[in-house]
């Protein structure tokens, strides 16, 4: 599993989870459904997000082997 698809499986838990506590539990459970897609939003803009920090520190892998390599100098 890379860093991307991780991350898309985050945001699909944490979405169903707190429709489905909403639906049964509380209607202020969608205050999480609200977090979560304001986060997604501001990382399209920022391109940062704290849930793709965390699973780097899991030791997911980026999904293209060239994000590994923007730190190291050009060859040349």
């Amino acid at each position: 599993m890379t860093i991307e698809r991780g991350l898309r499986l985050m945001a699909g838990v944490v979405v169903t989870t707190s429709a489905v506590l909403a639906w049964i539990h509380s209607p202020y459970w969608l205050i999480l459904t609200i977090f979560a897609g304001l986060n997604l939003f501001q990382s399209a803009f920022t391109n940062w997000c704290p849930a793709v920090w965390i699973l780097s520190k899991l030791g997911l892998p980026p999904c293209c082997p060239c994000d590994s390599q923007k730190t190291s100098p050009m060859p040349g």
